[in-house]
């Protein structure tokens, strides 16, 4: 088995699993670490056909039993690990990362995505609660970092506005997180203030950390 690295995930993520309860760090590392991967592929798509492949293949082993899937890599080793029985929300995250390879973004394709890529959140409070009220509102909740972290590391301006604006909508919906997943609270509350301040970096600023801390204490 391959443990799965924080190494190369922004230090907001690195600090929603540090105060992430024990037991879910490593699902919760996964998601951030399979987000990340998908990023990247999109970042270094300049054909959309071949990014299509690309995310594909990751669609494909989603939808592969444990056992015939190839080993050795960390991420999808720890899909098997730790994300058995729930591979649907995973293969949500690659649909919104498939979404960003379009020619054009509008609002309505901005909230799609967003929304398929708060689905690993939902999945998470699905593993520690049976609350399917509560788990639908972590979800909702996440769809504000989704369109946030997005806006910050977008390249067109105008795409950036329409992430931003969606972003917006979703700040008057508020979600109770479970105790185990304060880490998700963390990345809602971080997305929350870079959407007021204009769609800064999460982490930019010394108030980035005191946000955080406060996140942290209300669960």
């Amino acid at each position: 088995m391959t443990s799965p690295s924080t190494e190369n995930l922004p230090d907001e993520a690195q600090l929603a699993i540090a105060y992430t309860a024990a037991a879910m760090r490593r699902p919760l590392t996964v998601f951030l670490e399979l987000d990340a991967r998908l990023a990247r592929i999109v970042a270094a798509t300049n054909e959309p056909m071949l990014g299509q492949m690309r995310l594909a293949w990751w669609r494909d082993m989603l939808a592969k039993p444990f056992e015939e899937r190839p080993q050795g890599d960390a991420v999808l080793d720890g899909i098997g690990d730790h994300w058995a029985g729930h591979e649907a929300a995973l293969s949500a995250l690659v649909d919104a990362w498939e979404i960003m390879l379009a020619e054009n973004l509008d609002a309505a394709a901005a909230l799609e995505f967003a929304t398929n890529r708060a689905r690993p959140a939902e999945a998470l409070a699905e593993m520690v609660s049976s609350n399917a009220e509560q788990s639908h509102a972590v979800g909702r909740g996440m769809i504000r970092w989704a369109l946030a972290d997005a806006a910050v590391n977008i390249s067109s301006s105008e795409e950036r506005e329409i992430l931003l604006q969606q972003a917006t909508a979703q700040l008057r919906d508020r979600a109770s997180y479970p105790r185990s997943l304060k880490g998700l609270r963390i990345l809602s509350a971080l997305a929350e203030r870079s959407v007021r301040k204009g769609g800064r970096p999460l982490m930019e600023g010394r108030g980035a950390a005191l946000t955080a801390i406060r996140a942290a204490m209300l669960g």
